[in-house]
C-alpha cells in the first residue's frame, strides 16, 4: 500500500503544471508546491540557489526556474527523505554554476589540443577584425534638410509669381 501511495505522489509531482508567467508571488509558489509560505522563506535561507527577486515593496517575485527549484527541494526533502544538508548537497551537484560542458569520450581538452587552440584564437581574431572594421567605418552623414518654412516659402513664391 505504501508503495502505491509513493508512486501516486511522484506522478502528481511530475504532473505539476507551472503556469507560463514571468513572475510568481510567494502565495502562488506555495500553492504550486503544496507548502506554506513560511517554508519557502525558510528554504531561501537554507538553499543559496533559491533567491527570488524582490519588488520595490519587498514582495518576493519568483521566476519559473525558482519555482522548479522549489519543487525539486520539496521532492528531495518531503518525498525522498533528504535532510536539508543532504538536499543542499544534492542540489549543489546538479545545479553547479558555470560547470564545464561534458566532452565526448576520447576528445582531448582544448588546452591539450594545439589545433583546437589555434582554431579558437583564429576565430576570435576574425571576430575582432570584423568589430574593428565596424568601428573604423565612417558614420553615415544625415542629409541636410531645409526647414519646412523655407521650403514652403520657395514653393509658394513660384506658384503665385506672374
Amino acid at each position: 500500500m505504501r508503495m502505491a501511495t509513493q508512486s501516486a505522489q511522484k506522478r502528481a509531482q511530475d504532473e505539476t503544471v507551472i503556469p507560463d508567467r514571468l513572475y510568481f508571488k510567494i502565495g502562488d509558489v506555495a500553492r504550486i508546491c503544496g507548502v506554506e509560505t513560511y517554508v519557502l522563506r525558510f528554504w531561501e535561507t537554507q538553499f543559496p540557489q533559491l533567491k527570488p527577486n524582490k519588488s520595490g515593496t519587498g514582495q518576493r517575485l519568483y521566476r519559473k526556474r525558482e519555482v522548479e527549484l522549489a519543487l525539486e527541494i520539496k521532492k528531495l526533502v518531503h518525498d525522498e527523505g533528504y535532510t536539508l544538508a543532504g538536499a543542499r548537497q544534492a542540489l549543489a551537484q546538479t545545479h553547479r554554476v558555470g560547470r564545464p560542458r561534458k566532452r565526448p569520450a576520447g576528445e582531448a581538452p582544448v588546452e591539450d589540443n594545439p589545433e583546437a587552440v589555434a582554431a579558437v584564437v583564429g576565430h576570435a581574431r576574425a571576430e575582432l577584425r570584423e568589430i574593428a572594421g565596424m568601428l573604423a567605418a565612417p558614420e553615415p552623414q544625415p542629409q541636410k534638410r531645409r526647414p519646412r518654412a523655407t521650403a514652403l516659402r520657395e514653393l509658394s513664391g513660384s506658384l503665385f509669381s506672374s
